[in-house]
């Protein structure tokens, strides 16, 4: 339902189809039929936002309680948002065109540091107080999840709750005790002391930090009787978790424009640089005819002629040629394609190559990550080149000319050596296209490396190293650069100053907080933007708050010392992350999860791999 207001300015955007709701099998309710009005914030664009799974899975999950009406809202593009603001109009929700200040809750999906200006924007743009301590009353309740709640610090001023692990089950249960709250007239402080009992609550506003001389942290207090460790929720059968038998289908392009069905979480692997890969420990697959029959659904429900079958390493999925012979079974004849993301290197088999020829052959992407073998032991890859060539060889002798590599530079550790490596690697690749009888008669092969710039990332064995300076982090891209000897590879990099400034929020404390006021007060926004980002700006603004940013991004810790996080279990012991960061100094690697159990933690959680037969 379009908000009068908004009509009137759509046609002065770039993108009117961003702001006006009303797609297929979105869910419109009854104001009058609700308890709870809940916000589903996402802090990026439209286009950004309804390409995210974990949307789709809570804005289904929600709507499905008759009580609760879910509706989706997106940070408004900067035409969108200076047009708002001389018109007056507060950031609204799609489904309704409500204001959100008409919501019980205003909910953030936290899955990049440099989105963090744009929950205060949007929250600015709602006129609703940024600070959690001025929200008195027991509505408008900001709440929090993804991945960066694994360190919520630098947030903690201004978000009432975060969801610490995954949501579908303890966001509905903070939402029932709002409900029950509410009724009984409640106060906020009442609610967020009771929500803080909850497995999976940590409600910053119970905790004190203390900090020592040196701006480490000296103690972190819990008061109120809220827990001294919060513990991650978890979901550990999948077969039975709640999936979505329909997505939002958007009126324009999005990012990732097709169904989507999540075959496992969690990654066996344990590359030492991968955040995702401990946070969603232990690794908990679905069953074949379960994945089959949500692919089949979605598509019927969407439209949709294209699946993508997520997860951090789909060639990994115990069943995947069962799982791709059976949907092929439909999939062929209703011409869906299959998409598999996420492919390792080492395995990509013959079945695998055979089942997803029907996946239009514009590329096929890899992750070796390291230039040189002595490196991808460091970060415990587990991958070796002529893994890559082989798989490279079969890859061109079935029709495909164009492969992608992703690599990182800054790892610890990293030589000029390994960057050249990078260069190297890729030569290898492009001298055995030309070495494939079977390769595309009449074409070129075309080598794509990508480079993103190393980022310490809490809850990894990499979490106490420094990060690398922009300087250094520059010259190693250049020298890459200068290496690579032939126009058949191109070569791609992430911004080193973005990565900085990531790796700053990354390892935050609360300290931030004073930062990220002043930025959303001075405009900031959108900061994971090249149209937006200025790294000048940001040194300026830490210099006015007195704030060493390097302090966060370039030091290294200690094992010993107090990191802004270590009150959170993600079910990975700091015990173990300790003796992985010692075996990358070593260059020594650690067996994934189905080869030897490395007794991290997450066997704790009674599910997953950790109780699979081996």
């Amino acid at each position: 339902m379009i908000n009068k207001e908004v009509e009137k300015i759509l046609l002065k955007v770039q993108k009117p189809g961003r702001y006006v709701g009303g797609e297929l099998n979105s869910v419109i309710k009854d104001k009058k039929d609700v308890d709870v009005r809940f916000a589903f914030c996402f802090p990026d664009t439209y286009e950004i936002g309804m390409s995210h799974l974990g949307m789709k899975i809570l804005y289904g999950i929600f709507n499905k309680v008759p009580y609760i009406w879910c509706e989706r809202v997106f940070a408004p593009w900067l035409d969108m948002e200076e047009l708002m603001i001389k018109k007056n109009i507060p950031l609204f929700a799609l489904e309704s065109g409500d204001a959100i200040t008409d919501f019980d809750f205003i909910g953030f999906t936290l899955q990049y540091e440099l989105s963090f200006t744009n929950v205060l924007n949007m929250l600015k743009l709602a006129n609703i107080p940024v600070k959690s301590r001025d929200r008195k009353e027991l509505k408008q309740i900001v709440v929090a999840g993804g991945p960066c709640t694994c360190n919520p610090e630098p947030l903690a001023d201004f978000i009432d709750i975060f969801f610490i692990g995954e949501g579908e089950e303890v966001d509905l249960e903070v939402i029932e005790l709002y409900r029950e709250c509410k009724k009984e007239n409640k106060t906020k402080a009442e609610f967020l002391e009771l929500a803080s009992k909850i497995k999976g609550v940590y409600v910053p506003a119970l905790y004190d930090v203390e900090y020592n001389d040196d701006g480490t942290i000296k103690s972190f207090t819990p008061k109120d009787n809220a827990p001294k460790i919060v513990e991650k929720r978890i979901i550990t059968d999948m077969d039975n978790s709640y999936y979505p038998d329909s997505f939002v289908v958007p009126n324009i392009e999005i990012v990732h424009d097709r169904a989507v069905s999540e075959i496992f979480r969690g990654c066996i692997r344990g590359c030492r640089f991968c955040q995702a890969g401990f946070l969603y420990r232990p690794v908990r697959e679905k069953s074949v005819d379960v994945i089959n029959e949500q692919c089949h659904t979605l598509c019927n429900n969407t439209g949709y002629d294209e699946v993508s079958l997520s997860s951090l390493s789909s060639s990994d999925y115990t069943q995947i040629t069962g799982l791709l012979e059976k949907l092929n079974g439909w999939a062929k004849e209703e011409k869906v394609s299959l998409s598999l993301p996420s492919l390792r290197v080492d395995g990509f088999s013959d079945e695998i190559l055979d089942k997803i020829k029907t996946v239009r052959k514009s590329g096929l992407t890899f992750a070796p990550e390291a230039g040189t073998q002595r490196l991808r032991d460091v970060i415990n890859k587990n991958v070796f080149e002529d893994e890559l060539i082989k798989t490279c060889s079969k890859a061109f002798n079935a029709g495909w000319n164009k492969v992608k590599l992703y690599f990182m530079i800054g790892l610890p550790t990293e030589t000029y050596e390994d960057v050249e490596g990078i260069a190297n690697l890729a030569q290898r690749v492009v001298d055995t296209y030309y070495r494939c009888e079977n390769r595309a008669k009449g074409k070129g092969v075309t080598v794509t490396i990508s480079t993103a710039s190393f980022v310490p990332k809490p809850f990894t064995p990499f979490q106490w190293f420094a990060q690398n300076s922009g300087k250094t982090l520059q010259d190693k891209q250049q020298h890459l650069k200068e290496t690579i000897s032939t126009k058949k590879i191109n070569y791609n990099y992430h911004d080193a100053d973005t990565s900085y400034i990531e790796a700053v929020f990354a390892r935050g404390d609360r300290k931030l907080c004073k930062v990220l006021e002043k930025a959303y007060e001075k405009g900031f926004h959108f900061d994971g933007w090249g149209d937006c980002f200025s790294l000048e700006n940001w040194l300026n603004l830490f210099d006015e708050c007195g704030i060493d940013p390097d302090f966060y991004a370039c030091r290294q810790r200690d094992f010993d010392e107090i990191l802004p996080w270590d009150f959170l279990d993600y079910g990975v012991s700091k015990k173990f992350l300790i003796k992985e960061c010692e075996k990358a100094y070593q260059n020594t690697t650690t067996p994934h999860c189905r080869l030897k159990c490395s007794n991290c933690g997450a066997v704790k959680y009674g599910g997953g791999v950790c109780f699979e037969r081996r």
